[in-house]
């Protein structure tokens, strides 16, 4: 749950402050580096991160635009060895504390000594917290900022923005490698119309949370994960064109290989590995049918060399 900086009393932190949307490899470098640091002086590790996502609270991005959910993100930020993970509910309340008050409120709190932060990173309301200025703010109160410089592959710095690109241009290979995994989407399987099961591919109907960005329309070799298991799946994410009524909004549908199993009500966590091909309009059942069979096969194939 979101909490406030006034719910904590931690002694002698190393903290750094971001979105951490996907928790990417260049987020992946940034923790690594806080946790190093502060564990070889003494102190805690401490990532202070933010629920909704501020760009989504001030309109900047559309509310369906988050590469990890804030539990998936805080499971992978802990992965890496942070102390504590905070999550701080965006509000007005946050959004309008000045960047001097914030970092009053991290001593007091947190016992923060030193801040890590990127090149461009600005703090407080209208973002006047630049660099400069947390470093003068910090001085008196003993705190030191160091800046960490950007995290770069193969001549590109790594960003969300740039993986959300990749993943709406059918590019999921690239946007898994600057991830360091593949990207996942995880739902309650829930009941459909059962079309798929008509036309002898029946798919589990996944309802995923509205404010997750969806990969691009097509379809996908994926890894169907519940309860642990994986399974071999060909995913449609789409509309369903060849239909009479296509859908409003695209469904994530994987069809697991290798099972008969009913999965209602569970969990599944889904792995994107490979774009297969657009979603696109077949004249009849039939050819769709044949086609489906095609990108079963070819499904398989790219994860028997993934497995």
């Amino acid at each position: 749950m979101p909490s406030r900086l006034s719910d904590f009393s931690l002694q002698r932190s190393w903290v750094t402050i971001g979105s951490f949307d996907g928790v990417h490899l260049g987020h992946q470098f940034l923790i690594r580096k806080l946790v190093e640091g502060a564990h070889s002086a003494g102190c805690r590790a401490v990532i202070i991160t933010f629920d909704p996502h501020p760009a989504v609270y001030f309109k900047r991005v559309p509310a369906s635009n988050l590469l990890s959910s804030p539990e998936e993100r805080e499971s992978l930020i802990c992965s890496l060895g942070i102390d504590q993970v905070i999550t701080l509910r965006f509000d007005a309340e946050v959004a309008n504390l000045s960047a001097e008050e914030f970092v009053t409120l991290m001593k007091r709190h947190l016992g923060l000594e030193h801040l890590l932060a990127g090149v461009d990173f600005a703090l407080g309301k209208n973002r006047t917290g630049t660099i400069a200025e947390l470093t003068r703010i910090g001085l008196p109160l003993d705190i030191h900022v160091e800046v960490v410089p950007p995290f770069v592959l193969n001549g590109q710095i790594v960003s969300s923005s740039q993986i959300r690109q990749l993943l709406q241009s059918e590019q999921v290979r690239a946007a898994n490698t600057l991830l360091g995994r593949p990207y996942s989407l995880t739902g309650e399987v829930v009941h459909g119309e059962a079309r798929g099961s008509r036309l002898g591919f029946p798919t589990a109907n996944m309802q995923i949370p509205s404010e997750r960005l969806l990969p691009s329309n097509g379809i996908y070799a994926t890894w169907a994960i519940i309860d642990g298991r994986p399974y071999p799946s060909a995913t449609n994410v789409g509309v369903r064109p060849t239909f009479d009524h296509s859908l409003p909004a695209p469904r994530v549908e994987p069809y697991l290989m290798d099972t008969d199993g009913d999965f209602y009500g569970k969990e599944l966590r889904l792995e994107f590995i490979e774009f297969l091909r657009p979603e696109i309009k077949f004249p009849d059942a039939t050819s769709l049918i044949k086609q489906i069979n095609q990108d079963v096969e070819k499904a398989r194939e790219v994860l028997e060399h993934d497995a």
